[in-house]
């Protein structure tokens, strides 16, 4: 098993860089400098939520003076145009700071693939969570920055990235050796800084010094290597996009509690695991939740209480004994290592293509639900990568949470781009 995740970690260095991401061509020398001071806001999309953000910045002496948060929910019939949800978010912007007579600077993250050109221009691949259509292959910073002027936000957008991007420039903002930064949540995604030289597929003529950010884009890995069970051929194959995301859905939270049902499934019909009758709820797709799952992996009590609660709850299970509970802990288990340790393989796959890890120490930033809240599936890809790197490589390598998150990484990068604003 080890031989197969190196070889896919070798693999992951190649075949998955799909998008190259420009964030402006002061991007070393800004964040060497740490000097932006004034009042920035991020926002960030995150699925049927965004996060808002207004930091103060202070320069060198003082990064971050202030920082207040907001998380709130966007109503389904918001989630069909750029100008509904423009309009939604002029209602919950701040309107009583110092700013409301100045242009207040917007750094902008979302959780979808974006083409990008400049620090703050980029086309949408696909909205994730939202249908709107029409800003498919358009700009959606012109579409954002319309939509706030009309609904008389004073506001612009300074920087638009994905929010695994945004991760990376939070963790560049507070440390020069943050080298990547993945997010594992209910999807995925990686990026990492490369020497701008070293960029096979940049089009045009290829910068000759500097760095850029890679956007790897790493959900639509696949690869023949790939420890591909029947229920994971099964779940791709009546997913909404066959064939496509096939990495992501052996790693991310959206998928981890399906392929823990699905097993589990099988495990009833041919040895009636649960019973001669199989449980009519557990034949129900995606009705078991990645957090439910965790709650039941990491349930410690001697008779697995927690999981014949969560058995009772979801699928209607009331007559399970404690051997079954432990075979349902153990599905769980061998579901989330494997996980892990493929996610742990592409870290350890970026890292050898960085070729700094034998002299550097290198941070990689980790973002995202599944890694913050589930102990055990974040524990296993700790200890995958130590593994794979061995001892001697390991010692110059940390795995942190992001501080933040992509949402201050936006701001850090609207900043960036306006340089000194006024406090």
């Amino acid at each position: 098993m080890k031989k197969e995740l190196v070889v896919v970690a070798a693999a992951t260095t190649t075949a998955m860089v799909v998008a190259v991401a420009f964030l402006a061509r002061h991007w070393k020398q800004r964040s060497e400098q740490r000097d932006e001071k004034g009042l920035f806001y991020g926002l960030n999309l995150r699925g049927s939520n965004f996060l808002m953000l207004r930091a103060r910045l202070g320069g060198k002496n003082e990064p971050i003076s202030e920082l207040r948060r907001e998380e709130v929910s966007i109503p389904s019939n918001v989630m069909s145009g750029t100008s509904k949800l423009a309009k939604f978010v002029s209602t919950h912007t701040d309107s009583t700071d110092d700013t409301q007579a100045r242009q207040r600077k917007l750094g902008f993250s979302v959780s979808f693939p974006v083409d990008q050109v400049a620090a703050s221009s980029g086309t949408a691949i696909k909205w994730k969570s939202f249908s709107v259509d029409d800003t498919v292959g358009k700009e959606l910073e012109n579409d954002i920055n319309e939509a706030l002027e009309k609904y008389g936000v004073n506001m612009r957008i300074f920087a638009l990235v994905d929010d695994t991007i945004g991760d990376l420039a939070g963790g560049r903002y507070y440390n020069r050796e943050s080298v990547a930064a993945i997010t594992l949540g209910m999807g995925t995604n990686a990026a990492y800084v490369e020497p701008a030289q070293s960029i096979p597929k940049w089009h045009g003529a290829s910068p000759k010094s500097g760095e850029m950010v890679i956007d790897m884009q790493w959900g639509s890995f696949t690869s023949s290597h790939l420890p591909i069970t029947e229920f994971d051929a099964s779940l791709d194959a009546e997913s909404s996009n066959p064939g496509a995301r096939i990495f992501e859905k052996l790693i991310s939270g959206m998928y981890l509690g399906e392929i823990v049902r699905r097993v589990l499934l099988k495990m009833a019909q041919e040895t009636a695991l649960f019973g001669e009758t199989v449980p009519l709820k557990l034949t129900t797709p995606y009705l078991l939740r990645s957090p439910d799952m965790a709650a039941m992996h990491q349930d410690t009590s001697e008779d697995r209480e927690m999981v014949d609660e969560k058995l009772k709850e979801i699928f209607g299970i009331t007559n399970s004994t404690p051997m079954v509970r432990e075979v349902v802990a153990e599905v769980c288990d061998i579901v989330a290592e494997r996980g892990a340790r493929l996610a742990g393989a592409g870290i350890v796959g970026i890292l050898k293509k960085t070729e700094r890890i034998a002299n550097k120490k290198s941070i990689v930033t980790v973002e995202g639900g599944l890694y913050e809240h589930y102990r055990v599936f974040r524990n296993y890809l700790h200890s995958s990568v130590w593994e794979m790197l061995g001892n001697e490589l390991s010692d110059n390598v940390i795995i942190e949470h992001s501080h933040g998150g992509s949402g201050a990484g936006s701001v850090f990068l609207a900043a960036s781009q306006t340089q000194n604003a006024d406090s």
